[in-house]
């Protein structure tokens, strides 16, 4: 995977307004080695803890909006700051790192960096944060609506009316069902099959 090394000030371009500071900060405090990296399918952003003399590393695809951007790396600054103080002797997404977690994003809130929306499915996020960006599904629903790009005629299936018809990225032709839970029950047009999908899946619209 190839990777960009940016000097700090370009960090600026990644981040929201009023970020900038506090996140240099802890990057300087910490001794962090920051990689902003291009997009990657499996992780949003990763951490390798300090050995031998070397710095932290944490890296963050560089892909992602500037809100996504700013709670990626306090995610991977929480495992940090986990690490500092325990070691290896916690859970990786356990109890310690989801109150250092939270805190962290707890004073950016404070901060009043967040839009309005944003801000209120964090507060629920607080209370439990997920291990991965997919627990989060409330909270990515609304950070997509800050996405750079978007695709015309395209919609993520918990944006689609129940009844709605859309087609997958393979071309089947599908009808939007009911939730169960955290995912959304869909039939397929030509089988009558039913098929489990996440909210966050991007499909194409069906006019009519």
């Amino acid at each position: 995977m190839a990777k960009v090394e940016h000097p700090l000030q370009a960090l600026s371009n990644y981040l929201p307004e009023g970020a900038f500071d506090p996140v240099v900060s802890l990057i300087n405090e910490y001794k962090v080695h920051l990689t902003v990296t291009k997009a990657r399918k499996s992780v949003l952003g990763d951490y390798r803890h300090a050995a031998l003399g070397a710095n932290h590393k944490i890296s963050v695809n560089g892909n992602l909006n500037q809100y996504e951007f700013l709670i990626t790396l306090l995610h991977e600054l929480a495992h940090l700051l986990c690490f500092e103080q325990y070691k290896n002797r916690v859970e990786a997404h356990g109890k310690e790192w989801k109150s250092i977690y939270g805190n962290l994003l707890a004073a950016f809130i404070r901060m009043e960096i967040f839009p309005a929306d944003i801000q209120k499915s964090l507060q629920k996020t607080l209370l439990n944060p997920a291990a991965t960006a997919n627990g989060e599904t409330a909270l990515l629903l609304v950070l997509r609506k800050y996405d750079a790009v978007k695709k015309e005629g395209h919609a993520f299936v918990a944006h689609i009316p129940e009844g709605a018809l859309f087609e997958s990225l393979k071309g089947r032709i599908f009808r939007r069902g009911k939730k169960r839970r955290i995912r959304i029950e869909c039939v397929e047009v030509a089988t009558g099959y039913v098929y489990s999908f996440s909210a966050l899946t991007e499909v194409k619209l069906i006019q009519g």
